[in-house]
């Protein structure tokens, strides 16, 4: 059963990309008739593949994974379902996820501070439902998160896991600081060279004690059509403290790679 109802998804999103190519002329919903009638929206759509899957510093599957995206948003809110599907299940890890968050961001257009503008600056709230099928398990974190819109695109985000191990939550906390820059490649199609990282410090979250990792990615983002782009990325996760612990987390540094395609409407 579960099995058909990840090729159901994969099948899905597969049409959703291919969809996102159309060059049709006719009016549509999310970009025609919502708009007439005074309904701003946006939908989204990704469809990843990863060598493995890395969480916050900890190797949740080392086979290759299947993860599928779609958000909706508009006026401040996002809704989104997530998913990470093993692909191999060679080694037993049972890492099949969905996960469903829901957000809201405020930018700070209008305010100033010190004579300063703030309108680069948004605060976000938002809770996420991590669903584990196979165990039938689950986890809930509610975040809140301060970014920047400007160099680096600095963000903040604080997030408090409440749910208990029993249930197969984390039961503790993750503090991560995101900074991220595109360069440029060719500028007449909007190809563009992405750097990222983020530094995160974990306090009992699926671990005993404390302790963080150290993410770094490079991509390339190609846009293939209107709304429609491919982009290979190579990562790399560095543990530290009590991930990296033996007698602990005992996660290692790893080096994955993936090939995401998003789309948008």
């Amino acid at each position: 059963m579960w099995r058909r109802m990840k090729t159901g998804l994969i099948v899905g999103f597969v049409l959703l990309g291919w969809a996102g190519t159309s060059s049709a002329q006719a009016k549509t919903v999310v970009g025609d008739l919502l708009p007439e009638n005074g309904v701003e929206l946006e939908i989204s759509a990704t469809s990843d593949f990863y060598s493995q899957y890395i969480w916050r510093g900890m190797r949740l599957d080392n086979d290759y994974v299947y993860q599928p995206g779609v958000s909706i948003s508009g006026y401040g809110f996002d809704v989104s379902v997530w998913g990470s599907f093993d692909t191999d299940q060679n080694d037993g890890l049972s890492s099949d996820e969905i996960d469903t968050t829901v957000s809201y961001t405020y930018a700070l257009e209008g305010l100033s501070l010190g004579g300063q503008d703030l309108a680069a600056i948004s605060l976000s709230v938002g809770h996420v439902y991590y669903a584990f099928p196979s165990p039938s398990t689950f986890s809930k974190e509610f975040f809140l998160g301060v970014a920047y819109d400007g160099f680096l695109a600095p963000s903040l985000t604080y997030y408090y896991d409440y749910s208990r191990a029993s249930q197969g939550g984390g039961d503790g906390t993750y503090l991560v600081l995101d900074l991220g820059h595109s360069i440029p490649l060719a500028e007449e199609y909007g190809v563009t060279l992405d750097l990222g990282g983020h530094v995160g410090y974990n306090q009992r979250l699926f671990i005993r004690g404390e302790g963080g990792d150290l993410g770094l990615s490079m991509g390339v983002t190609v846009p293939l059509t209107t709304g429609l782009s491919v982009s290979p990325t190579m990562n790399y996760s560095l543990p530290f403290g009590g991930v990296e612990d033996e007698d602990d987390g005992n996660y290692e540094d790893e080096y994955f790679w993936g090939v995401g395609v998003s789309c948008s409407f």
